[in-house]
């Protein structure tokens, strides 16, 4: 997959939106304008910033099914990410934690997202929520009935997590792209906030090959520019909160930061390209 398909850019800073609790979730407030106005302070601050696409998550609904997440969700989460279309021209993408594959298709075949991120695609991992199995045979299926081109993004070894057996980045890469047929893996620490392991990274790639290697967790301003050396594109959060502290909002400052430190060092990024202005009137 090039990545330049979605994002104009060979190697993309993706910030994640992490929405306020939502509907039936234990610490929803039942305020749905209220995850809203958050939601689209974030998506402004991180576009402003300069990043090159979003990724949405109902991050603050833990603890986290490890099934299908309720039907209110999946229609929250859809009215969110419509609303952030017309907000923000910036490629979008969904993650239904913890690992609601389908759902997140479905929000993003609907809404025109570009991609998904999936937690577990492929093989079997013991996490806080239970054994959790790849389901790409289900989603993959599911996809081609929607008539979706929506992209799949996909962990390998997933944060917060411990794989059930030997673990083996080499074989879980090629499995995840080859027998998952991802189109983008992920790498990230242990958890969240955590970077990946440079050598993992470097290994991770030389596998990969085609297949673009994003780093999921632990990026920040000052080891963005080692971590890119070894990887396609990262997807990032904590570091770019108030303080590094993830229940802040969106620091603007934060992300001009990380931007700027990740330019220095990507000479990948195609030359010429001029990005759209960030934000636009709602309709």
């Amino acid at each position: 997959m090039d990545l330049t398909s979605i994002f104009h850019t060979a190697t993309p800073i993706i910030g994640v939106v992490h929405l306020w609790p939502l509907p039936t979730s234990p610490r929803w407030g039942g305020n749905l304008k209220t995850v809203l106005e958050r939601a689209e302070q974030e998506a402004t601050a991180l576009a402003a910033g300069g990043v090159d696409g979003l990724i949405i998550e109902n991050f603050f609904d833990a603890p986290f099914t490890k099934g299908q997440v309720d039907p209110a969700i999946v229609s929250a989460m859809t009215l969110i990410v419509d609303r952030l279309k017309n907000l923000v021209v910036l490629p979008i993408g969904i993650n239904v934690l913890r690992n609601d594959a389908r759902s997140g298709m479905a929000i993003a075949s609907c809404a025109n997202a570009q991609f998904i991120r999936v937690n577990v695609l492929t093989g079997v991992m013991a996490t806080d929520q239970g054994i959790i199995e790849g389901n790409a045979y289900e989603l993959l299926r599911y996809r081609r009935e929607l008539g979706s081109d929506v992209a799949i993004f996909a962990d390998v070894l997933v944060k917060h997590a411990r794989p059930l057996g030997t673990p083996h980045l080499t074989g879980a890469v090629k499995d995840t792209i080859e027998r998952g047929l991802a189109d983008a893996v992920i790498l990230s620490g242990w958890a969240t906030g955590e970077p990946p392991n440079f050598e993992d990274l470097e290994l991770a790639r030389s596998v990969a090959r085609n297949t673009p290697v994003l780093i999921g967790s632990g990026a920040d301003a000052d080891n963005i520019g080692r971590l890119l050396k070894c990887a396609d594109g990262v997807i990032v959060a904590s570091s770019l909160k108030r303080n590094g502290n993830i229940n802040e909002p969106i620091d603007p400052i934060r992300v001009s930061q990380f931007v700027e430190a990740a330019r220095q060092i990507d000479s990948r990024t195609e030359i010429g390209y001029v990005k759209p202005s960030p934000t636009k009137e709602p309709r």
